[in-house]
């Protein structure tokens, strides 16, 4: 996918404009188009790409990863992992116990999977955040 086609999807996904990108970013009007034809400079592009949060990198196509903090498979299987180990260590001794006063395994079907489903998604947000706080700006294409 080229650049233009990708900052046309970034527009569709933000439901604005490539006229109301230009203006925003200062560019002239019409331009991001002709990025079609004739190679963009780059500041414009690192504007494109400040504005929609993503890397240049995926703007111009090296890259589907959007930003440099996105959740890689690897990350995405460490979660699991983290997850897996969480609910195997859930017994009537430990401090998870606490629910209901019983063991994780007394807990109604629903109430079992919105627990994991929370603790999920606490694992892919606290991964996320890490990754943004502590990712070096070198590193951070």
């Amino acid at each position: 996918m080229g650049l233009v086609k990708r900052i046309k999807n970034l527009c569709d996904e933000r439901k604005v404009t490539f006229a109301e990108v230009e203006r925003k970013i200062g560019i002239s009007n019409g331009q991001i188009r002709r990025w079609d034809t004739v190679s963009p400079k780059s500041d414009s592009v690192q504007k494109v790409a400040d504005y929609f949060d993503v890397s240049v990198d995926y703007l111009l196509g090296r890259t589907d990863k959007k930003r440099y903090y996105d959740l890689t498979e690897k990350d995405e299987k460490d979660i699991q992992k983290e997850l897996e180990k969480m609910i195997e260590g859930l017994d009537a001794k430990n401090a998870y116990a606490a629910f209901n006063g019983g063991a994780f395994d007394d807990l109604d079907e629903e109430d079992r999977q919105l627990l994991i489903a929370s603790w999920e998604n606490t694992l892919r947000l606290t991964k996320k955040l890490a990754k943004q706080k502590f990712t070096s700006k070198k590193y951070r294409k």
